[in-house]
């Protein structure tokens, strides 16, 4: 029997931010030191491998909706992030959004659920297993890697259905680029792309410290990897194009899901619909799993339809986040989320105990639904 769905509908509005004040540096002996929140930090003298960052390098960064970006150190950006606060880093992409106006004076209209029959039979084939084993090994990389998505597509794909794929990496100036695989639709007509994205990039409050990202967003790579490697097995050959998104350098200031948004808008091309999946594993003890609908800063039509999915698809209430890269370009665009604001793992996330062993409270089943969600949007969508 299907459970209630509880869905939470929050809003950022009447949330003020300030710029952060800039911490200082500290020389102890030969090391340099940070003290940032009450902590004090080692600055490596030389890069890490795979990894460099110059905190005095100044970058463009836009603390809210509406307000001109402001310039600030490296530094200031990881103290920002450690107070909670979401901002856009616009250096590369000032002019996202040039052209939104006329995507959204054209209203996007989503139809009817009809596809009840291949969604179910599609997301009765889902499982925690795939996700539990992905997440272990991919949560034990400072940098994460595309080789998964090729070997599900080698595995699980029909030859028919190889043809019509596509695994492209992104690239970005700095050295993680973002992953983009695209199933072209049937109809060549019909230009309109169905995405789901999620970001494969993980931090630390201090970024030069180890951060297995588990559940941030590592849960939500694997979970729309898991309704992508269903979709493959049940020979899904959608009408319009259906793309899976992996961004880097999201904790950054949301750096690789705007660089994409701006060449898609560059390019002149179409979103019919995007889906966000950012932290999909987290129950927390003593509450139940329900899905929240933020409404802010997403395409309210499309946030009608995504409820309509959790309540026909969901056998549990779960939660929707914000996706504004897209919505700052003018494509309709929503985010989901592990749950309630209050609810959410924030004691783990940005540290090195973002791992799936941390708690019972990381849960795969709750992940499933999110999978769930996925399958359904893609279907319903996209044919």
């Amino acid at each position: 029997m299907k459970t209630y769905v509880s869905l939470l509908l929050l809003s950022f509005s009447g949330i003020t931010f300030s710029k952060p004040v800039k911490q200082a540096f500290y020389d102890a002996g030969s090391n340099r030191q940070v003290v940032m929140q009450g902590q004090v930090f080692d600055v490596p003298s030389n890069p890490q491998p795979g990894f460099n960052l110059n905190l005095d390098e100044l970058r463009l960064v836009q603390l809210s909706e509406g307000q001109e970006p402001v310039w600030m150190t490296e530094l200031e950006k990881i103290e920002a992030k450690a107070k909670g606060l979401r901002f856009f880093d616009v250096t590369e992409n000032r002019d996202l959004g040039s052209s939104a106006d006329l995507r959204v004076a054209t209203k996007t209209s989503y139809p009817l659920l009809s596809a009840h029959e291949q969604v179910t039979k599609v997301i009765k084939t889902l499982s925690t297993e795939g996700p539990r084993a992905n997440l272990e090994k991919f949560s034990s990389f400072r940098t994460r890697c595309k080789s998964y998505i090729r070997s599900i597509t080698a595995d699980f794909a029909s030859p028919s259905l190889k043809s019509l794929i596509s695994v492209d990496e992104f690239h970005h100036s700095w050295g993680q680029h973002s992953i983009i695989v695209r199933i072209n639709g049937s109809d060549a007509t019909d230009d309109q792309i169905v995405i789901l994205g999620a970001h494969q990039d993980s931090t630390n409050l201090w970024p030069f410290l180890a951060a297995p990202g588990a559940d941030d967003d590592g849960s939500g790579s694997v979970t729309i990897l898991e309704s992508y490697r269903a979709l493959l097995a049940s020979d899904f050959h959608p009408v319009r194009p259906v793309e899976f998104h992996w961004y880097s350098a999201e904790e950054g200031g949301l750096l690789g899901s705007q660089a994409v948004a701006k060449h898609y808008e560059a390019q002149g091309l179409k979103v019919y619909a995007m889906s966000q999946y950012d932290m999909t594993a987290w129950v927390k003890r003593g509450t139940h799993e329900e899905v929240g609908v933020i409404v802010d800063y997403v395409d309210s039509t499309l946030t009608e339809f995504n409820k309509g999915l959790i309540t026909e698809y969901l056998d549990i209430p779960s939660y929707v986040y914000h996706s504004a890269p897209w919505s700052k370009a003018g494509y309709p665009s929503i985010f989901t989320i592990e749950g309630a604001f209050e609810n959410s793992n924030h004691g783990n996330i940005h540290t090195a105990n973002d791992r799936i062993d941390i708690s019972d409270e990381f849960s795969f089943s709750h992940m499933l639904e999110f999978s769930k969600l996925a399958v359904a949007f893609a279907i319903e969508l996209g044919c």
